[in-house]
């Protein structure tokens, strides 16, 4: 009788092994680890840590994040991540910066690379110093119009979506600023401040306790929409110059990926807990604190947004002789 009772515990044991086995393959059923391409404090850094602490509600583990910088457009964070598996187990925190990786020779691969989600990033605008003598987007291109390539510009470095937004309203308001490259936003914010620079493009989130202070005066936004800050209601860029819609709008993109030759597993339960946290009202109040625009797109929806700032990237950096890559050479054809 005990014999009998013993193998009857151990198919027990056994089966209820075998029923632990199976849960243990769906995914996820261990913490997720977000390797944060760019420096703790950034705009990617901070979106990623507060979205992934939302998904976290709607997943049964944990989600870590960590940052592994360094490289050619955060392509050390790319390569790192690329060289795990891809099981969904660790996921790249990017932005739209990272497609010009490839180019730039950081690393070998298309943006197609990746399944990416797209949390938002903040709109770009024109902006002077508080005492500067242009008090209206129009006065600033009549004068620049007056003196072609003389009025210096700040847009963060050559090929950053700052400068591709200020060749934009280049072209669309038939205008030619000196352009000034700096190693980021914020010290071509400071240059502007300091009077060494006469305009800077750079984003809202970026400039918003600047003009709250008085330091910068917003001149218009490079979106279609005006935008309320500081009491100040800075106008579309797209209301005073005609045919701005051939060049703009170019939009952040901060979030995340997962390979994507991940399975669809992987993809469909990252896409429901994105879906979830995105829908929340912690995003929305995060968003409209810090200046942010909500996107949601992941998937072939992202791929084919990040396509398009891919090419955009890559041929602006080759007129300009920061390749080392040709994007045709990669496959990216020209917008």
């Amino acid at each position: 009788m005990n014999f009998k009772l013993g193998k009857l515990a151990a198919l027990a044991i056994a089966a209820a092994g075998l029923g632990t086995v199976a849960t243990a393959q769906e995914y996820p059923f261990r913490d997720i680890t977000t390797a944060v391409v760019w420096g703790a404090g950034g705009g990617t850094d901070s979106i990623n840590r507060m979205i992934m602490a939302e998904m976290e509600a709607h997943l049964p583990v944990s989600i870590n994040v960590i940052n592994q910088t360094g490289g050619v457009a955060g392509s050390n964070g790319m390569v790192y991540v690329m060289n795990q598996p891809d099981d969904g187990y660790t996921l790249v925190g990017l932005s739209e910066s990272n497609v010009t990786a490839a180019v730039q020779g950081g690393w070998d691969q298309r943006f197609d690379f990746w399944y990416p989600f797209i949390v938002g990033g903040s709109p770009d605008l024109i902006s002077v110093p508080a005492d500067s003598p242009y008090t209206t987007l129009e006065e600033l291109v009549a004068a620049a119009q007056e003196a072609p390539g003389t009025i210096p510009a700040a847009a963060s470095g050559a090929g950053s979506i700052h400068h591709l937004n200020l060749l934009a309203i280049q072209n669309g308001a038939d205008v030619e600023f000196l352009f000034v490259p700096y190693d980021g936003s914020a010290s071509g914010q400071e240059a502007a401040i300091a009077g060494e620079v006469a305009l800077v493009v750079t984003s809202l989130a970026e400039q918003a306790a600047l003009i709250e202070g008085g330091m910068l005066r917003p001149l218009a936004m490079l979106t279609e929409d005006s935008a309320e800050i500081a009491g100040i209601t800075v106008p579309s860029a797209f209301d005073i110059y005609d045919g701005l819609d051939a060049y703009l709008p170019l939009m952040q993109a901060i979030g995340f990926a997962v390979h994507d030759s991940a399975s669809d597993e992987v993809k469909a339960a990252l896409g429901a807990a994105f879906e979830a946290a995105i829908a929340s009202d912690v995003v929305a109040e995060w968003a409209a604190a810090n200046n942010y625009t909500v996107g949601g797109q992941y998937g072939e929806e992202a791929q084919a947004i990040f396509s398009t700032l891919e090419a955009n990237f890559a041929y602006t950096l080759q007129e300009l002789g920061a390749t080392t890559v040709d994007p045709a050479s990669l496959g990216i054809e020209r917008p």
